[in-house]
């Protein structure tokens, strides 16, 4: 698997309690590792359909009558399996995050390590990159991607360099961002912090989080009665958002009450939080972060 080492790969699996005859997505399909385990478990009348939006993944596809890849963003999971006759699965699994081969792959711009094109779009026909954002975007907005999205408290300082540095010349690539920086950069958090400026215009880029909020909100009424959810999250605003949602069916605020106090969370939690074993992040250092949660309907 040298597109993508699948994370926690035989946990988020087991995690959907496989029928061989169900229907199951997996809506982050990249490198395919994740999907071919799913295949390995269903009979001859069960069903994979897998997302990616990235042209890349494209050449992962597995020759297989019971899988079909659809080229698109998993935020509209819902209208494209109806457009395959699908209306409820047995489970649907996401591993969140950029793939390894995202990384990798110098000029597409997701990483620190490349002097690239500031680009970090997933969907290669969407308008919006990092390029654009960097470099159109005011001071605020650009002030508050990187404290909301990248966690940074000095946000308004890091935006202020940025704007007056693209006022004397266009930011391209990821190292002339990071030279605008550099004074920002102490030696033993430069990496750290990089990561977290990059996170931020990933996020922007690719409406990461909107993405995960619009596709949670289809998922209580995709599912079976019994149907599992299985989601890998990479950095704690994302695992917040699978967390809450599994808790409240909701991203902000409580459930409202009913007149005996009851509420109604679509729902509920299956297990503990799952991570990697210390041998896994010893294999692949990219599962180090990661946390698996699972769900099923109330």
């Amino acid at each position: 698997m040298s597109y993508h080492s699948p994370v926690l790969l035989k946990e988020s699996v087991d995690a959907l309690n496989i029928k061989e005859d169900g229907v199951y997505v997996d809506v982050t399909f990249g490198g395919g590792g994740h999907s071919r385990e799913i295949l390995s478990r269903l009979g001859e009348k069960g069903r994979l359909f897998a997302f990616d939006q990235d042209p890349d993944a494209q050449q992962n596809k597995i020759d297989d009558p019971r899988f079909v890849l659809i080229g698109e963003n998993f935020r509209f999971i819902s209208r494209f399996l109806r457009f395959y006759g699908v209306k409820k699965v047995n489970g649907v699994l996401a591993d969140l995050g950029v793939s390894s081969h995202q990384f990798d792959e110098a000029e597409r711009g997701f990483s620190t390590r490349f002097d690239a094109d500031l680009d970090m779009r997933m969907d290669q026909k969407s308008e919006l990159s990092g390029k654009k954002i960097i470099n159109t975007y005011t001071e605020e907005q650009l002030s508050d991607i990187l404290f909301l999205y990248g966690e940074l408290r000095n946000a308004r300082t890091l935006a202020k360099t940025i704007v007056e540095a693209r006022a004397e010349k266009e930011i391209k690539t990821s190292f002339e961002l990071k030279e605008v920086l550099q004074r920002f950069l102490p030696k033993a958090k430069e990496h750290k912090i990089l990561a977290q400026i990059f996170q931020a215009i990933r996020i922007e880029v690719n409406q990461e989080l909107e993405v995960l909020k619009e596709f949670l909100k289809q998922i209580p009424q995709l599912l079976n009665e019994d149907g599992r959810l299985s989601v890998i999250s990479y950095h704690s605003l994302e695992d917040r958002l699978v967390k809450r949602f599994i808790r409240t069916g909701l991203f902000s605020g409580e459930p409202e009450k009913d007149f005996y106090g009851n509420t109604n969370e679509p729902m509920k939690k299956v297990g503990k939080m799952i991570v990697p074993t210390k041998e896994e992040i010893k294999e692949n250092n990219r599962a180090r972060s990661a946390k698996l949660r699972i769900a099923t309907l109330k």
